[in-house]
């Protein structure tokens, strides 16, 4: 199984779609039709993206599914049959793979994202999808709002619904990490599966706020976030966590370790943290225009690609030689 880096899948636009993509749950388009070309689309509000071989991948709002070939240098938006907020993507490989969003729909590429089909949609359900995690080629999870998970065993074919917990927490990201997997939820609480996705054990950072994010840095190490800058270390796979002094009040979306070994979380309103110690110690590098991150990724020439409520777009981080 391989590790995982983190995407998230999180009051500017961004914190107003976060806001609405976890809390309210009001699809801001209907999924029924096909999105439409948009000049501006890599402009427009994206809320999490993927790096595939040499080239990244972004998805958004009405339906936005952008691609990169020249490291974010330009982008070119797909042909896709919804308009619903996207908002999770994952790729098995270099030609499988899904995305997930408002609607409860779940999209299916088999070309490396040049073509999408519909595989999956629930509108009464009324909440969304937050994002999706295949183990191997067939055996898929989509987690969302509510509680809600949904497995699959044959590519995503077809999608099985059930409950991991008593409680209808709303399940934000999931990631592996050697074995196991983990999930990300609200009310201050995390999952950890040990057996394949078949049985959950609820971790508790003894945090009441929701979590966004969670990131494996080392060994069995861990970093969790999310509202209100919160974040939280385990060095011991989820049994006991510790908090991590950030400095900042803004919640806390993503994170990505950089090539050169520097880790770097991002949020909103410009939240920009960086350690060289593997996630023990952050600084702040404020964005100077406040933007709100959903997701960082570092492209095939070492350049950083950020995407969130201004759509997609070069970061040059300080002391990091990025």
């Amino acid at each position: 199984m391989k590790i995982y880096v983190t995407k998230n899948r999180h009051l500017t636009l961004l914190t107003a779609a976060i806001m609405l993509t976890c809390l309210s749950f009001s699809p801001p388009a209907s999924g029924k039709e096909s999105s439409v070309i948009a000049p501006l689309a890599s402009h427009s509000l994206l809320l999490d993206a993927e790096r595939i071989g040499d080239d990244l991948i972004a998805v958004g709002e009405r339906g936005h599914i952008l691609i990169s070939v020249d490291n974010g240098n330009s982008w070119k938006q797909m042909s896709v049959p919804i308009r619903a907020t996207l908002t999770g993507v994952h790729f098995n490989d270099s030609q499988n793979g899904w995305v997930v969003g408002h609607d409860q729909v779940i999209l299916r590429t088999r070309d490396g994202g040049k073509s999408w089909e519909q595989v999956y949609e629930n509108i009464d359900a009324q909440s969304p999808l937050l994002d999706i995690f295949f183990l191997d080629a067939n055996h898929g999870y989509a987690i969302g709002a509510y509680g809600q998970f949904l497995e699959s065993f044959d590519a995503g074919d077809s999608w099985e619904g059930r409950w991991i917990s008593e409680d209808d927490f709303h399940l934000n990201e999931m990631i592996a990490v050697g074995d196991q997997l983990f999930i990300a939820a609200e009310a201050g609480f995390a999952y950890r599966s040990d057996d394949d996705g078949q049985n959950w054990t609820l971790l508790d950072p003894d945090y009441h706020g929701s979590f966004f994010g969670i990131f494996p840095v080392e060994g069995e190490s861990l970093l969790l976030f999310g509202l209100r800058g919160h974040l939280f270390r385990s060095d011991n796979g989820g049994e006991e966590w510790t908090p991590v002094k950030t400095g900042i009040n803004a919640s806390l979306t993503s994170g990505l370790q950089l090539d050169d070994g520097t880790l770097v979380i991002t949020g909103l309103a410009g939240a920009v943290l960086i350690s060289q110690d593997n996630g023990h110690s952050f600084t702040l590098q404020q964005d100077p225009d406040r933007r709100g991150f959903s997701q960082l990724l570092q492209a095939a020439d070492g350049s950083i690609v950020a995407v969130g409520n201004f759509g997609a777009t070069k970061l040059t981080l300080r002391n990091t030689g990025q």
